[in-house]
């Protein structure tokens, strides 16, 4: 793989007078707000965390799905399982908060309790006071709820209706686009390869903003001094031949830099080549994980809605092999998170921006240039072709 099949190997999209963004109701309407959950995340694979936030046996760790509760949990041996995160007794929520090296996950309501591979395992005082079974109750039919769960890019990928196209096919496009850089040498540390931020704005402004490179010059100045607006180029695959299911969009850069400064340089992957060293890609695996990739680091932008207007991103880093916790490579890890919090930082007051504008009658979903815009436009028609209200793009 070199540059020159990466920046082919894509749908070609060129953007008309006739394309239209997503009517202003998709990012300010409750009513909307349900309906694109079951369309968008619920009927789809939809990334809910990294795996190094359930790293250890016995780490349990709720997530929220544009509202429905999750749960991720690793059993002693080592497996990693989702789970609706509520008690099959009475649907109480089981876990509002990470909790490390449990042994079981017991309900604060009735204290029935689970093994972290989902089964029930106590239901004290069921017959009455320390009657703690009873005839005819078949504790193997009531074991917490699993969701369909897969793991790429150290990322755990839902879909919680069970339907969708397996996960490997939805992601063969982009697995093969990115296997020069060997993703699976990438590694998340501690605490100076994480970083969590609070946004208001709708989710899908945090997508379009990131997939294009058009605002470089205007939002981020300092990153655009050495990797200009003309050193980029657009990323665009929408399903066709990979499967209805296949498509994310983004944008690249030619001129992606490994120094770091006064701070040591890090490893990179040996297996990338020399037309790639300087390459750095920047994709929207929709619906809601902003992806980056480079020779010698990458990183996973997981994004929770949590409102209409409100969104919470967690950023991981990850680094080649050992360099994510050797100790040798602190002060350039340090660094590295303190640059990228800059740039994300730098956007949040375009899609907040972008937010406000959203409820005006003055703004119908706006206008996609020919050029600038094609990887916004994959987003739009992608999320237009799983809703069903006849949104117009």
């Amino acid at each position: 793989m070199n540059l020159d099949r990466l920046i082919h190997d894509q749908t070609p999209v060129i953007p008309t007078a006739e394309d239209h963004g997503l009517a202003n109701r998709w990012y300010t309407d409750p009513d909307a707000w349900v309906e694109e959950r079951d369309a968008l995340f619920v009927r789809g694979w939809a990334c809910l965390g990294h795996v190094s936030e359930v790293a250890r046996p016995g780490d349990i760790v709720p997530r929220e799905l544009m509202g429905l509760p999750l749960l991720m949990t690793r059993t002693k041996a080592g497996a990693l399982n989702v789970f609706h995160n509520v008690c099959r007794h009475r649907g109480m929520r089981l876990a509002d908060k990470p909790c490390e090296g449990r042994g079981r996950i017991t309900c604060p309501y009735h204290a029935w309790s689970y093994d972290l591979d989902g089964r029930l395992r106590a239901t004290p005082h069921i017959g009455g006071e320390k009657i703690h079974e009873i005839a005819g109750f078949d504790r193997s039919r009531w074991g917490l709820l699993p969701v369909r769960s897969a793991e790429w890019f150290g990322l755990v990928f839902v879909n919680v209706d069970g339907a969708a196209a397996p996960f490997e096919d939805v992601v063969a496009p982009l697995a093969k686009r990115w296997s020069a850089w060997s993703p699976d040498r990438f590694a998340v540390g501690g605490a100076d390869c994480r970083w969590e931020l609070e946004i208001q704005a709708n989710w899908k402004l945090a997508v379009e903003n990131y997939c294009e490179a058009y605002h470089l010059p205007m939002v981020h100045p300092g990153l655009n001094q050495y990797s200009r607006l003309g050193d980029h180029y657009n990323i665009t695959r929408q399903g066709a031949a990979d499967g209805p299911d296949a498509w994310f969009a983004g944008q690249g850069t030619r001129v992606y830099s490994l120094d770091r400064g006064p701070n040591r340089q890090l490893p990179t992957v040996p297996a990338v080549p020399p037309s790639l060293m300087r390459v750095g890609e920047y994709i929207a695996l929709f619906p809601n994980v902003l992806l980056g990739i480079h020779a010698d680091q990458a990183f996973a932008l997981v994004l929770e809605p949590r409102a209409p207007d409100r969104t919470v991103e967690r950023l991981f880093l990850a680094y080649v092999d050992d360099a994510a916790e050797d100790p040798a490579y602190a002060a350039t890890r340090a660094a590295n998170l303190e640059a990228w919090q800059q740039v994300f930082a730098e956007d949040i007051f375009a899609v907040e921006g972008m937010q406000q504008g959203r409820r005006s009658p003055g703004f119908d979903g706006g206008a996609f240039t020919p050029l600038m815009d094609a990887p916004t436009l994959v987003f739009h028609r992608w999320a237009h072709s799983r809703l069903q209200n006849g949104a117009t793009v």
